[in-house]
């Protein structure tokens, strides 16, 4: 994968889920609302000043959250941070870089 460029979209991964699991309090807290599902179920990840991961999360029914999560580098030793999300999202659904 080139520095900058995106990768293409995979299914979700182990490493993934535990990213998706690390950031879930912090879409919670912004959205006000406990999800019941909170399913990994794609990414595509772009490597930049560290990594920014875009994650398809099925959180429940029908309904499908993208998340953007960055990862800054290792020897910053930061917290991984969601830098964006986008709810009312369906299964069909392309995600997208936002």
């Amino acid at each position: 994968m080139m520095c900058g460029a995106p990768s293409a979209a995979q299914p979700a991964t182990v490493k993934t889920q535990n990213i998706a699991d690390q950031v879930r309090s912090q879409l919670e807290e912004k959205e006000n609302k406990k999800f019941p599902v909170f399913e990994a179920v794609s990414f595509r990840s772009q490597v930049v000043a560290g990594t920014n991961y875009f994650i398809k999360v099925h959180v429940g029914d029908e309904e499908f959250v993208h998340l953007r999560v960055f990862q800054s580098l290792p020897h910053e030793n930061k917290p991984l941070t969601l830098s964006n999300y986008q709810t009312n999202k369906a299964k069909h659904d392309e995600l997208s870089y936002f």
